[in-house]
């Protein structure tokens, strides 16, 4: 029995009707870029998460990034996220302009230490991203009543947490905005990259809607009707630098057709997961906390002897992967500016393991890798 660590074929095989009718669709409407897939998934993604605005970008990254512009978030700031993270949310401060400033981790659930926010906090501190890893909300009210304390703004990194919950909201919707990432990886993928931005602020929508396309005025121009604004003079009026970061109709179409399933997938989540909970019995589990609903884009385990455990799978033929095998105050790109010790991360990045979970895993699939574990 050969387990891959994802296996996107079957998720396709499920949904094969449904993926080639939208496909379909799409190339026989000749609209393809800011067209009504982008519009009507938008506005489905919106009423899913209870958000008033969704904005579709090119990727999660990007979704950070704009996300900064929009809330004035630049040169000279900066900006406090975790220093367990994928290196795109790092990276996209830095793409804004500002600086990252890196807070440890608990060991326990390797979300951010809220209580190590404070000291971290400048004059220079304008926002905070808390990032909802692995599929389990941070700690908003926490990060809330810092954020108000200060002044700061929060911009919520939601790229493996789709669908989790926070008390009764889902993230992306508790800050003054939610990025988020349709990698092909994560609990909802298109099949190539792509992102969103969800706000509650009418201004911010308003500015998203101008920053993804070129900081254009008049930025949310749909399919063939952009040829005729761009033949007018308000067509080439930008009002900022702006990206070309937008969510391709074809890529929106695709997400349409998957959002309905979305519930049911993390429901299969969690049921995996809850298994592998019950039944690993040499390795240590990530703590799920009781204030919201996890949604297990990843199940992680900590071993001491990590490497020999993920070698053993490999030649049970259980794929396995490391996320993240270097803290983010380690990577090169950041040039060795943060300061301060990060024993914990640094620890948890030696010891994690992720698991393979993804909805279409079968319950024999499931039970093999837990008797491998269990046997190493």
């Amino acid at each position: 029995m050969e387990i891959l660590f994802n296996n996107f074929k079957r998720q396709y095989a499920a949904l094969e009707k449904e993926i080639d009718a939208a496909v379909k669709e799409t190339l026989l409407s000749g609209n393809f870029i800011l067209g009504e897939k982008v519009k009507k998934f938008e506005m489905e993604f919106a009423e899913y998460l209870g958000a008033k605005y969704c904005v579709g970008v090119a990727s999660g990254t990007d979704a950070i990034i704009l996300s900064l512009l929009a809330l004035g978030v630049g040169a000279g700031d900066e900006v406090i996220t975790t220093d367990m993270t994928a290196y795109p949310t790092v990276a996209a401060i830095m793409r804004a302009g500002a600086d990252p400033v890196l807070v440890d981790i608990g060991e326990e659930d390797g979300l951010i230490d809220c209580g190590r926010i404070e000291e971290k906090i400048t004059p220079r501190t304008k926002a905070i991203i808390p990032v909802h890893l692995y599929g389990q909300a941070a700690d908003m009210e926490a990060i809330k009543k810092i954020a108000a304390k200060h002044n700061l703004k929060i911009i919520e990194d939601c790229a493996q947490a789709t669908g989790a919950t926070f008390g009764k909201n889902k993230v992306g919707t508790i800050g003054d905005c939610g990025a988020f990432s349709f990698y092909p990886t994560k609990n909802l993928g298109a099949y190539g990259d792509g992102g969103a931005v969800v706000t509650d602020d009418r201004s911010i929508y308003e500015k998203l809607l101008s920053l993804r396309n070129y900081g254009r005025i008049n930025g949310n121009v749909n399919g063939l009707g952009a040829a005729r604004v761009f033949s007018s003079l308000e067509g080439y009026n930008h009002q900022s630098s702006g990206l070309n970061s937008r969510l391709d109709e074809l890529q929106a179409a695709i997400l349409s057709a998957k959002l309905p399933y979305l519930g049911k997938w993390n429901a299969r989540r969690r049921e995996i997961a809850r298994y592998y909970q019950k039944n690993l019995k040499t390795v240590a589990r990530l703590k799920e906390n009781d204030y919201g609903q996890a949604v297990y884009h990843l199940f992680v385990v900590k071993c001491s002897r990590r490497d020999e455990l993920a070698e053993y799978l490999k030649k049970n033929s259980v794929g396995t992967l490391i996320h993240y095998s270097l803290p983010m105050n380690k990577q090169e790109a950041l040039n060795g500016r943060q300061a301060g010790k990060f024993t914990v991360s640094e620890k948890f990045s030696k010891e994690i393991l992720s698991l393979p979970l993804y909805p279409e895993m079968t319950d024999e699939e499931v039970e093999h890798v837990i008797k491998m574990i269990n046997n190493f």
